[in-house]
């Protein structure tokens, strides 16, 4: 098809269709932008009406919380971590008296045997008796019981026979703290 019209005209008709199609993506783009701010802004209601229920929920399980029964359990735990920590520093401070006995058995030269034993747990001292068939045991016993035990003390007595002794001794035990 042939355009017969004048330049002008022509000029005219390119610069409308230009304002045309200027017009047309400009209303697109204005609808484009009206969506998107329809889009945003319902998201953002649904955003706040979910907060608003998630507050309630927790005002809600907050109250459930902060009802007296649970505040009475959370005080019987506490008095039982109170009581737990309490039974824990009376048994470090407690002295393993079979550990103890262990020790002096095997410090006990061969041929030395134990007749009777006492432990004063005030003092944290043992007293002890027993036979001693010669009396270079009875000096290693000594000497043994002097390397692991304090104020270790055996009577003069003990000291007269040479063999076929019945001894006594007396030690404190090395505080463990």
């Amino acid at each position: 098809m042939i355009n017969l019209l004048p330049l002008q005209e022509k000029k005219e008709l390119e610069k409308r269709e230009k304002l045309k199609l200027t017009l047309i993506l400009g209303i697109i783009f204005i609808i484009f932008l009206v969506y998107l701010f329809l889009i945003l802004l319902s998201i953002k209601i649904y955003i706040s009406s979910e907060l608003g229920t998630q507050r309630i929920i927790y005002d809600i399980e907050e109250k459930k919380f902060n009802t007296s029964e649970v505040q009475e359990f959370q005080q019987r735990i506490i008095k039982a971590n109170q009581n737990l920590a309490e039974l824990d520093s009376f048994y470090h401070g407690q002295i393993d008296l079979t550990d103890i006995l262990e020790k002096i058995s095997a410090l006990l030269p061969p041929g030395v045997s134990l007749k009777n034993l006492t432990w004063q747990k005030e003092t944290s001292q043992v007293s002890l008796s027993g036979f001693a068939p010669l009396r270079e045991n009875l000096f290693e016993l000594r000497n043994n019981l002097e390397k692991d035990f304090e104020e270790v003390y055996f009577p003069p007595s003990n000291w007269l026979k040479p063999k076929d002794i019945d001894f006594r001794a007396t030690f404190k035990i090395r505080s463990t703290k």
